[in-house]
């Protein structure tokens, strides 16, 4: 809100404010103004700082700074810390800090390397270095925040949509990104022996290629080969595909007109978007590892097994619980604000249900309604930005803290299906 946080003098309003710093914070995307044309240079500082520390997490940069600057990390910050990160044991967290806040910093050096050899050329040393760190940074984080917008507003990528180097930088930082902290340590320490991989970077690394080729096979096949892409040539095609399937996991960039999408199109990629990212990574969602427990959940009953299994492994009974209720808890969340927003602005359905569904997944891809939306509407997505950013499980326990019971009632059986 301060005066020289706008390029206009005066600054922003507080709904504005609130508006791009909760969007910011919670690395979605959304946006009331477009970031380039709107805000100045401090402006997209304080953006780009808070889309950082939303990304790595809260938890994940306090105790970085306090491992960095010497001082002693008690067992109740540990505890935090592994919570954070969904580690599976307080042991090594401080390594795991060290080498979560070396490689996020790593991969987004590299990614603003790349993407400088793009920008440099086009906007000068100093406009495009600083574009560079933008995106890299918004890339890795999952936040779909661009400056693009000064070739055209809330264009974001459209320009570079037959650009290879852009495309694939912003395209593995956002799955590196999201794949989560637990399995970059995987990856590094057992390199290509996936067998050696815990169960968890085994479902998210599954799960997510999966979700990736079938929305791919999508799009390529289906989507735009429709009239109103005619004027694609193959190789932007094949390109536009693979990004607009990757985009979805909660990352928020378009090389594409979003508002242009089919309706089979726009209702796959709310679906993808409600999927989200991996557990403890910089992305949204209810998580692939949910997905991937329902999907397995399911194919038990039809096996008629009395567990979900997979890679030689049983799933726990309340892992399985924890999933159904996360599930829901979105799907409930989802609805409701999308309904809601439909009532009040009296927009059409599908579009208010794709801006809740980017808001609740933290996506932050849009078809043009979120400028448009009333104050009690940006409310709404507001919340669902904090509640994809917090988490399900977060949100459950906070408002049922104290609240377990140890005593059972007896079993009776209930006919389903």
């Amino acid at each position: 809100m301060l005066p020289f946080s706008t390029r206009e003098w005066g600054g922003a309003s507080f709904f504005d404010a609130l508006f791009t710093a909760t969007s910011a914070t919670c690395v979605t995307g959304l946006v009331v103004h477009d970031t380039a044309t709107y805000w100045s240079a401090f402006g997209q500082l304080v953006v780009l700082l808070l889309i950082q520390v939303g990304g790595m997490g809260v938890v994940t940069m306090a105790v970085a700074i306090s491992i960095f600057s010497g001082k002693r990390i008690g067992l109740k910050q540990r505890w935090v810390m592994q919570e954070s990160i969904s580690a599976p044991q307080v042991g090594g967290i401080v390594r795991q800090t060290r080498f979560i806040v070396k490689t996020a910093f790593m991969l987004e050096s590299l990614g603003a390397v790349l993407l400088a050899i793009r920008f440099c050329p086009r906007l000068g040393l100093l406009q495009g270095l600083w574009y560079a760190v933008f995106h890299a940074v918004s890339a890795f984080c999952n936040a779909g925040f661009d400056l693009m917008g000064r070739e055209e507003p809330y264009s974001s990528l459209t320009g570079y949509v037959g650009d290879p180097m852009v495309n694939v930088t912003i395209m593995l930082l956002i799955v590196v990104g999201g794949i989560g902290f637990l399995t970059w340590q995987d990856v590094s320490t057992h390199r290509l022996h996936f067998r050696e991989y815990r169960l968890q970077s085994k479902l998210i690394l599954v799960t997510t290629a999966a979700l990736l080729l079938f929305g791919f096979g999508f799009f390529l096949l289906y989507e735009f080969a429709l009239p109103q892409w005619a004027g694609m040539t193959l190789g932007e095609r094949l390109l536009a595909s693979l990004f607009q399937s990757v985009t979805p996991r909660t990352a928020g960039f378009n090389t594409v007109d979003m508002a242009q999408l089919s309706e089979p199109g726009k209702l796959l990629t709310i679906l993808l978007m409600l999927t989200g990212g991996s557990p403890g990574s910089t992305a949204g969602g209810f998580k692939t590892t949910t997905f991937a427990v329902l999907a397995l959940s399911a194919m038990a009953v039809f096996r008629r097994q009395h567990s979900a299994q997979c890679f030689g492994r049983r799933v726990q009974e309340g892992v399985l619980q924890s999933a159904c209720a996360i599930f829901w808890l979105y799907m409930l969340l989802f609805l409701a604000g999308g309904i809601l927003i439909c009532c009040i602005d009296q927009v059409p359905v599908m579009d208010t249900l794709f801006e809740a569904a980017s808001a609740i997944g933290t996506v932050g891809l849009s078809l043009g309604g979120t400028a448009r939306f009333s104050p009690a509407s940006r409310m709404i997505l507001i919340f669902l930005m904090y509640f994809g950013r917090v988490g399900g499980l977060t949100m459950i326990y906070a408002f049922t803290a104290g609240r377990a019971s140890a005593s059972q009632f007896p079993q009776e059986p209930v006919t389903v299906g």
